[in-house]
């Protein structure tokens, strides 16, 4: 079953962001941990994990107030 990652602005509108598919939840893990600087940076301000059509958690990229 295939990970993937939706993207989301401050909003909560869906935003374009890398159409990537992972294997497994800690490859998915891994990659937004590497990643989440540059989507930040391009206005994602949400993610969110899904495997196959079910989300499984989001998290934010904001700065902690």
């Amino acid at each position: 079953m295939p990970w993937s990652w939706r993207y989301e602005d401050v909003d909560g509108k869906t935003v374009d962001g890398p159409d990537e598919s992972f294997s497994s939840q800690a490859d998915a893990e891994s990659w937004i941990g590497q990643e989440w600087r540059q989507l930040q940076a391009a206005g994602v301000s949400t993610v969110i994990l899904v495997e196959d059509d079910r989300v499984d958690y989001q998290m934010s990229l904001l700065p902690a107030e």
